[in-house]
């Protein structure tokens, strides 16, 4: 008799990816239109793929240190102490295998059997199931698009309790593209720090930021740092997704523990990528700009193409490049979004993936040419007039 694997009983949080369902039915299909892929469609800047070259051509393939790049922590600490005000110190680093990694070990290093990780839903797909697999309970903060997915940060501050360990903030974020204003931010984190709740932020997309609005980072709204933990990369910022690379930044003691236990993770990082990541950080700026102004093109027009589409109710996302439209109450989305690939070929993500509350919206990234969009629009639009609910 064949024997199974006994799994660690922790797998069970992980569930099927959403992403993956929708990925693996469109590829069995021909002329798919995909507003599903959450990566940049520019080409990665030219100076940043010199810097990789030049990496790989001078022999720089080898084991660097385990925080990471010595240049690379030098580069960060000069970037964010530029962007925050904050004096940063390269021992307030640590560099990780993308930004999954680093939010792995900021949620699995918190979160605890007993304890309890506040979620603002929707969320990012990483979260709540890490929180779970390490054993931690979740408490979800529904937001909704009739507010933009706004949150009440009295809410989450009234939503803190005794076995609390963390509150996980995403701003911009994935996968609604809605940015928190300084004012909600700085409320959660003033009460979080009087509680001693952790505070773990997400702003993988903190330099997506498509209207003229101020940007605000957790950074900037504690006096330390020693229950903040950022979690941050190049993959968004600089169209550079497969070199992964990214980092966290906390506390010198914090990042200390953070770098020991990635040690025992991924040990070092990609030596070529990091230089090319200290070339991006460090190099002209004038390649964002150009790629968030297009992002801020695509966005008008999609947020128009959706008001104008029946059954969808949008808003206007404020960074990234997401839309989560709402279908009418009660639909299932994931039922939705395979109808709508199987019969019009544009391939969507379903609401549910990024939590149980959503499960009547649809997941639109505008990572894609204006073009593309507007065809896949043209196909929709038709498609929705003829659907009932």
């Amino acid at each position: 008799m064949q024997r199974m694997i006994d799994w660690n009983p922790a797998l069970a949080a992980l569930p099927l990816s959403g992403i993956r369902r929708m990925f693996n039915l469109a590829a069995t299909m021909k002329d798919v239109i995909h507003l599903s892929i959450g990566q940049p469609d520019f080409p990665t800047p030219k100076h940043i793929i010199e810097a990789h070259v030049a990496a790989l051509n001078e022999d720089k393939t080898h084991y660097t240190m385990d925080a990471g790049l010595p240049e690379l922590l030098s580069a960060l600490s000069e970037y964010y102490s530029a962007r925050t005000g904050r004096r940063l110190k390269p021992e307030n680093f640590v560099e990780t295998t993308g930004g999954s990694e680093a939010m792995f070990l900021a949620i699995t290093s918190v979160a605890a059997p007993g304890k309890e990780v506040i979620v603002i839903e929707p969320s990012f797909v990483l979260f709540q199931p890490l929180a779970r697999m390490a054993g931690a309970s979740v408490r979800r903060i529904v937001t909704t698009a009739q507010n933009g997915y706004q949150v009440d940060p009295q809410e989450v501050i009234d939503a803190i309790g005794p076995k609390t360990c963390a509150i996980i903030l995403n701003s911009p974020g994935n996968p609604t593209g809605t940015l928190y204003p300084r004012s909600a931010i700085q409320a959660i984190c003033v009460e979080a720090q009087r509680r001693g709740v952790t505070v773990i932020s997400d702003e993988v997309y903190d330099r997506l930021i498509l209207d003229e609005v101020e940007p605000c980072s957790v950074l900037d709204c504690n006096p330390d740092l020693d229950n903040v933990i950022v979690a941050s990369c190049v993959s968004k910022t600089y169209s550079m997704p497969g070199l992964r690379i990214g980092w966290l930044i906390s506390s010198e003691a914090n990042i200390q523990t953070l770098r020991r236990y990635h040690m025992f993770t991924t040990t070092v990082g990609n030596t070529p990528g990091q230089w090319a990541a200290a070339a991006a950080l460090q190099g002209s700026q004038q390649c964002v700009a150009e790629m968030v102004a297009e992002y801020r093109r695509r966005r008008d027009h999609i947020v128009s193409w959706i008001d104008a589409a029946p059954h969808l109710s949008g808003y206007c996302p404020q960074g990234a490049f997401y839309i989560m439209p709402s279908l009418p109450a009660g639909t299932d989305g994931s039922a939705f979004a395979l109808k709508m690939l199987e019969e019009t070929g544009v391939c969507t993500i379903p609401g549910d993936t990024f939590g149980e509350s959503c499960r009547n919206a649809l997941r639109i990234s505008y990572a894609t040419a204006l073009e593309t969009i507007e065809q896949a629009f043209e196909r929709i639009t038709p498609w929705l007039e003829q659907q009932s609910f």
